[in-house]
């Protein structure tokens, strides 16, 4: 039973804020139909029923006090029963009866309902009126919760073009008028590549890109939410995926997977702490970075991601190197994603500045002997204890 009665949203705010996250946020309302906010438009949400917590609103108040960037992200687009009159999509009648709607529909099912309240759940309602409907719910959360940043799942272009434009003005608008930057994040071509910015799921992109983008991954290998048994993905393994979207021009919205009681289990923290504990040691490589004129180059197998691009659990090792610049331009940050061999010659490629002054291990600081080769430099590594198993980052510095 969905009751979250050990939530407390200044806990996993603190979390977020230790992983090392500059934004962070919730599923508003996914494709089941239920908002886990105090909605005044939808009457299934977690302030009136379970929980009997505004989720959301908690969450973001906590957030917003530490400075941090807030999400909500949308997922009711699948709500609506887009199968009612289509008999061959029934369920019963076909394999497959539900794929642009959540809930299978079936006269004998109570997804077809009609109760005023329960056909709202189960989105069992005339388009026109699930448009609004749909709108009406993104508006409040703009308008209550002020987020910075709202993302939309797959889907999104089953809603009529006007109400998509609706929805994006009325985001842009409201937050312009607060002072915020506001952002819309999108998947596939369901959105104007010059409106939003583009995710990818669970991958990226395999070159540098010309735009910024987004990949939502999980922090676990089977599931988006919590389930019995769920196995989580190692440090190392996210955070040099991670470094390879950020390598691209890209950014990472990490999946954790709470339980029904408001509990995020013992193994996802662990997870978040030690990318905490990476990002903090590296902090000058992680933040006010830009993509470099190449994301690097390294012998990882390819594998590919059902959704585009290549997965978001590629084996990388210390041989896979990844790029990254400083914003003002005068250091460049060199990704082994894994640990180099110690006291030894590493070669780093693809290297076009002369001016270099000094390469340093970041995190521990050691200086490093290096020489020029004909494609970049030759740097001797440091004993293991001053690089990072997880991702050693060298720091070369320009004059």
């Amino acid at each position: 039973m969905f009751k979250a009665e050990h939530f407390n949203a200044g806990e996993w705010a603190d979390l977020f804020e230790k992983s090392g996250a500059r934004f962070a946020g919730l599923v508003a309302q996914h494709h089941d139909g239920f908002a886990m906010w105090g909605s005044q438009v939808n009457p299934w949400n977690a302030k009136d029923m379970g929980p009997e917590k505004d989720i959301l609103g908690e969450l973001f108040s906590e957030l917003k006090k530490r400075d941090m960037q807030t999400i909500a992200t949308f997922h009711h687009a699948r709500l609506l029963q887009r199968y009612a009159t289509d008999t061959a999509a029934w369920a019963k009648n076909t394999p497959d009866p539900c794929w642009n709607s959540h809930f299978p529909y079936h006269p004998d099912y109570i997804t077809s309902t009609t109760d005023p309240k329960l056909r709202l759940l189960y989105g069992n309602i005339p388009a026109d009126e699930f448009h609004e409907y749909w709108l009406n719910q993104v508006n409040e959360v703009v308008d209550e919760y002020e987020p910075d940043m709202i993302w939309f799942d797959s889907w999104l272009d089953e809603i009529p073009e006007n109400y998509r434009q609706k929805m994006v003005a009325h985001h842009f608008n409201t937050a312009v008028s607060r002072g915020q930057q506001p952002i819309v994040n999108y998947k596939q071509e369901d959105l104007p590549a010059n409106v939003g910015i583009l995710d990818m799921e669970q991958g990226g992109k395999t070159e540098l890109s010309d735009d910024y983008w987004l990949t939502d991954i999980t922090i676990s290998y089977g599931s988006w939410c919590y389930t019995n048994g769920q196995t989580y993905k190692n440090p190392a393994l996210v955070i040099r995926n991670m470094i390879d979207v950020w390598s691209k021009r890209g950014i990472v919205l990490l999946n954790i997977s709470p339980m029904a009681n408001g509990v995020i289990p013992d193994a996802q923290r662990e997870v978040l702490a030690a990318i905490g504990h990476w990002i903090e040691k590296h902090e000058e490589a992680v933040y006010e970075t830009r993509a470099y004129s190449t994301f690097g180059y390294g012998r990882a197998e390819f594998e590919a991601s059902q959704f585009g691009g290549q997965t978001a659990t590629m084996d990388y090792n210390q041989n896979d190197i990844r790029f990254s610049v400083s914003k003002d331009q005068k250091n460049l940050f060199v990704y082994s994603l894994g640990l180099p061999e110690a006291n030894s010659t590493f070669d780093i490629h693809h290297l076009a500045e002369s001016n270099i002054k000094r390469v340093s291990v970041v995190g521990s600081g050691v200086e490093l002997k290096w020489a020029k080769t004909p494609d970049g430099i030759a740097i001797t590594t440091p004993a293991s204890s001053d690089m990072d198993e997880l991702a050693t980052v060298f720091k070369v510095e320009f004059e």
